[in-house]
């Protein structure tokens, strides 16, 4: 994985559809509403061929956004870190001998909560992240601090639909647990063996599709008076309950 943490923005027509075909990992792109030139048009081809997700917003807002004063209508963000691929996750347990242990994030959008997501599956033994292309936060430079160093070590991998890769990853063996409030209580699910453990949005949970695509619902006993964990936290939680099961599996 690279090393470089330090989020890069990119302003301007050509320097934009440069970053795109040459394959630089793009976390964020801004078009001005309504501009359909010529180069514009050329971006939004190479976006939607590279399913690069497109935010259209307002002269005022890029405006906001640049540091150059002449963005020409377009900003792009790449990311800090460069992602890894599916294999990866797998290579990594093969080398450990471990059965694979994934954590899918659906729809992140806060990248204290990531950083902090990925820092724990580093501790935890998890192979690796999965996390969404659109609608949530890519490695940002927030998010590469926030880590405290385990992105480098640990791979994240960005997909286009989260539903899908679940299926996929099914029919490499893998059994998939969500978190939800009203699912059944973690310490009565059997984590063991190949898994992946999703986590939904901050505010939303894990979405109805992704939901119906996992083999197991786990809910976290709580005790207080509110009826939520952070994101971040109940990762962990959940995460550790695995660990616990995992490590008694290796005991016995």
């Amino acid at each position: 994985m690279d090393n470089n943490t330090n989020e890069t923005i990119i302003e301007g027509r050509n320097p934009v559809i440069e970053a795109i075909r040459a394959g630089k990992p793009i976390d964020k792109l801004f078009i001005l509403d309504g501009c359909n030139d010529g180069p514009v048009l050329t971006i939004k081809r190479e976006a939607r061929n590279n399913e690069i997700f497109v935010k259209y917003v307002t002269k005022e807002r890029l405006d906001q956004l640049s540091q150059t004063g002449k963005h020409q209508g377009v900003i792009a963000y790449t990311a800090a870190y460069e992602y890894s691929e599916l294999e990866d996750i797998f290579k990594l347990a093969g080398n450990r001998g471990e059965d694979p242990f994934v954590i899918i994030l659906d729809n992140i959008e806060d990248p204290h909560n990531l950083g902090a997501i990925i820092r724990t599956a580093n501790l935890a033994g998890a192979h690796g992240v999965i996390i969404p292309k659109n609608r949530a936060v890519g490695l940002t430079a927030v998010v590469a601090r926030t880590s405290a160093g385990a992105l480098n070590y640990t791979p994240v991998v960005r997909v286009t639909n989260i539903s899908r890769t679940i299926e996929d990853l099914k029919k490499q063996g893998l059994w998939f647990v969500c978190a939800d409030m009203d699912g059944t209580p973690m310490y009565d699910l059997n984590m063991k063996g190949p898994i992946g453990l999703v986590i939904g949005n901050e505010g939303e949970g894990v979405s109805r599709l992704v939901k119906q695509s996992c083999d197991m619902v786990a809910s976290i006993p709580m005790k207080g008076d509110i009826d939520s964990l952070n994101a971040s936290v109940a990762t962990g939680v959940l995460a550790y309950e695995i660990v616990r099961q995992r490590t008694m599996t290796i005991k016995k």
